[in-house]
């Protein structure tokens, strides 16, 4: 702020356009004289100055491709995006069998994208090992909560609150075993998911129930409905809409067999702790304990 207030004592402008972090002085009028000096009111700093940009696009933020992303919020000068989630790697083991299974579904369905990157499947599917590392070698996240906006003045305390709920953990297995569509709230995305419906549900749903209530106490609104039961999952691509996807996968898991019952595993991945995502920062939120 030092600095700021320097440079702006040595400076003036007529211009408040947040663009320029260094007033001009083109308008101010010069003069030999002490007496016809004219003296101008220097503009309020630009808000960018005080305010980090912040990242405002929905839970599977990387990536962003303006022609395809959809915001679940306005943007708001000073407000930056939360996300509380589970970071999951996919095994090599796993991934040749996914991949057939994406290749499938990508030929059925033109319009998906993988995840992240707005790079569209069917591209990736001509080249296996393109496929396996660009679709399916990058970290995919277990979201614990809704990806929501929060000032930057209840940054401390939610960081805080989480480390105090969650720093306790046990490591736990996490069995991933069925080919699922989630919908967004705004019904515009239909997402290629794999959900966890056994190992590692009860640990999950204890972590969103503590999650739920920092939530509650910032006044930031609960992941999951009282009368709904959480259905963790990550994903992997998405297309528009909300019906074509689910049709299209509902077929081809009937023809592959694939993923259709609960006991089957498509891949497995131990819990490796929780993230906590605020703007461009990332914070590490829990700690594991040895037994």
């Amino acid at each position: 702020m030092e600095a700021l207030i320097a440079s702006y004592g040595d400076t003036s402008s007529d211009s408040d356009s947040e663009n320029s972090a260094t007033p001009t002085t083109d308008n101010v009028q010069n003069s030999d004289s002490k007496d016809d000096a004219v003296s101008l009111p220097l503009p309020p700093p630009p808000l960018s100055l005080l305010c980090p940009p912040s990242s405002l696009w929905t839970t599977d933020s990387l990536e962003i491709e303006p022609a395809s992303r959809v915001r679940s919020f306005p943007h708001v000068e000073g407000n930056y995006a939360l996300h509380i989630y589970i970071p999951v790697y996919i095994p090599s083991s796993s991934k040749k069998e996914i991949g057939q299974f994406l290749k499938k579904v990508a030929a059925s369905m033109p319009g998906l994208h993988v995840v992240d990157v707005d790079v569209p499947l069917n591209n990736l599917c001509k080249d296996d090992h393109k496929l396996q590392q660009a679709a399916l070698g990058k970290e995919f996240h277990i979201s614990l909560g809704r990806t929501v906006p929060i000032r930057v003045h209840q940054i401390d305390s939610v960081v805080a609150m989480l480390r105090q709920k969650l720093q306790s953990q046990k490591r736990y297995w996490i069995d991933f075993n069925k080919w699922e569509v989630f919908v967004n709230d705004e019904q515009t995305r239909s997402f290629l998911s794999i959900e966890v419906v056994t190992g590692g549900l009860p640990e999950i749903t204890k972590q969103i129930e503590a999650v739920n209530e920092v939530y509650k106490l910032h006044n930031l609104p609960e992941f999951y409905k009282v009368s709904q039961d959480p259905r963790p999952h990550i994903s992997l691509a998405w297309a528009s809409g909300d019906i074509t996807l689910k049709r299209v996968i509902a077929e081809e898991i009937k023809r592959s067999n694939v993923g259709c019952l609960i006991q089957n595993r498509i891949f497995t991945s131990k819990f490796c702790g929780i993230d906590c995502k605020i703007g461009n920062k990332t914070y590490k939120i829990c700690k594991f304990s040895d037994d």
